[in-house]
């Protein structure tokens, strides 16, 4: 997903899973590969005529400015190939460049464009968003009173953003809910901690991942080594719901902490020979552009962190990153998967620079999905997300009614028509499942509390015990059957 509010990473001008590749190499094999090819000249005779007709005829002359109407175009262009590809604009381009290293100021949502308004992938964990009660699958219809609708992705998010202890006000639409809600919200810099840790009984650790940043891996590895050494790692339950992704090395790192060296994480296939490569569980693969081989923590990890018992939780908001990661874990059998599909986004965006017409420094730049990632057994992500080895509900009663949107329904994405026709009868099937329970579950937690349904099935997997998925059907109420029952549960 196309994320500008989400933390900026030093040394890394790309956001969710952007690799960064050289652009001059990637320019001239692109050159190469075109320089056969005629240009188009009645389409660009055409392009002319509608920039023509629009320097002359538009109603507000200040909007016809030469720089605006081809950064328009530019922009027009890549927005139409799919939902991650964007045109930045310099303060844009500033931004991918200048990394905080965790800490933005704003609301602390993840979001991407949807044909109805802005649409949240994720609140990030401790955040505004998050205490004010902003869920997965919103979609926010209006910002301080201005549509979203009529807006870039970007000029959204601009308008999110401010100074910190200023309110901003959005109108959101909810599936299941009739009226729209409307949010007060006060912006706030924002430091995320993007690994939690929690012991739990009989020696089964709980750690959440929120969004996968510079210092993930290392967190982690740190959380697992002092767990050894109090011999409490004896079951873990890892956690990435509503983890929207982040940066590859550390995706890359989280998967080394738990499998062996020099296996195959995650592999990437594009059209040029710099888009086709493979991402191991190796230090030259997971470490920070300025971390030495001395600062691995990963490394130093206990080797009963690669056998331990493990659990996986994810859901329709994991992405990107999380699903390298899942899926990572589920092709090496070294977990067991379980809470719902993921979101499905399975695609590389890279940021090229655009050379400015001094000769100078680049200013801005384009940011293009250059390529598909594949799990180590050669799964696409993209358009399907990570199928759970066990399906959970959000609690025993069934599902929380949400939106449930996914790679998939983005318009414009990246899909083949075989993906796309197993994903749209899938899609079709969860929307009956869905319609067929539509009452609102009443038990409402955070995760990670002691009221977590899937966690608490999670648990249960890991000591062997019996669970329920939530999705059981439960016996109607009758005058000769008056009580319900909790339904069947499994092994």
């Amino acid at each position: 997903m196309t994320i500008f509010s989400s933390p900026l990473r030093k040394k890394v001008i790309a956001a969710s899973l952007a690799l960064c590749f050289t652009p001059a190499l990637l320019a001239a094999e692109t050159t190469a590969q075109n320089a056969k090819a005629p240009l188009p000249l009645q389409e660009i005779r055409q392009f002319t005529d509608v920039y023509a007709a629009v320097k002359a005829f538009y109603v507000d002359e200040k909007q016809t400015g030469d720089r605006q109407l081809l950064e328009n175009a530019l922009a027009g262009m890549l927005s139409g190939l799919d939902p991650h590809s964007a045109y930045l604009d310099k303060e844009a381009f500033e931004e991918m460049k200048e990394g905080t290293e965790g800490e933005f100021g704003g609301l602390g949502l993840e979001v991407t464009m949807d044909a109805s308004g802005v649409l949240v992938i994720a609140p990030i964990d401790d955040t505004p968003a998050a205490r004010a009660g902003i869920r997965a699958g919103d979609i926010i219809v209006k910002i301080d009173e201005q549509a979203t609708r009529a807006m870039t992705l970007s000029e959204n998010v601009k308008l999110m953003r401010g100074k910190p202890k200023t309110k901003i006000r959005l109108v959101i639409a909810r599936k299941g809910v009739d009226k729209p809600l409307n949010f007060t919200i006060t912006r706030d810099i924002i430091k995320v901690q993007s690994v939690k840790m929690k012991e739990l009984k009989d020696g089964i650790a709980y750690i959440r991942i929120s969004q996968f940043q510079e210092h993930t891996a290392d967190d982690l590895a740190k959380y697992l080594i002092d767990l050894n050494k109090k011999n409490h790692l004896k079951g873990l339950v890892l956690d990435l719901r509503n983890d929207p992704g982040g940066l590859l090395n550390a995706a890359v790192g989280v998967v080394s902490t738990f499998i062996d060296k020099d296996k195959v994480v995650v592999s990437t296939k594009g059209r040029t020979a710099e888009a086709n490569r493979s991402f191991l569980t190796r230090p030259s693969d997971y470490l920070n552009f300025d971390q030495s081989p001395s600062s691995d923590w990963v490394a130093k990890v206990p080797k009963e962190a690669k056998t331990v018992p493990m659990v996986v939780l994810i859901n329709a908001a994991s992405a990107s990153a999380s699903e390298i990661v899942s899926g990572a874990l589920q092709d090496h059998k070294r977990a067991k998967i379980i809470g719902q599909q993921s979101f499905g986004k399975g695609s590389v965006q890279t940021v090229l620079p655009l050379r400015p017409l001094d000769g100078g420094e680049a200013t801005t730049g384009i940011k293009l999905t250059t390529s598909r990632y594949y799990t180590p057994n050669g799964r696409s992500i993209q358009a399907k997300g990570i199928t759970p080895d066990i399906e959970i509900a959000d609690t025993a009663e069934g599902n929380y009614a949400t939106f449930n949107i996914r790679e998939a329904d983005l318009a414009h994405h990246l899909k083949s028509e075989e993906e796309k026709k197993a994903f749209q009868k899938k899609q079709k099937e969860e929307s009956e499942k869905q319609l067929d329970d539509a009452k609102q579950p009443e038990l409402r937690y955070f995760f990670g509390d002691d009221k977590d349904f899937q966690l608490q099935q999670a648990v249960k997997i890991l000591k062997g015990e019996k669970y329920i998925t939530g999705f059981e059907k439960k016996p109607e109420v009758t005058k000769e059957n008056p009580k319900k029952t909790e339904g069947q549960t499994k092994k």
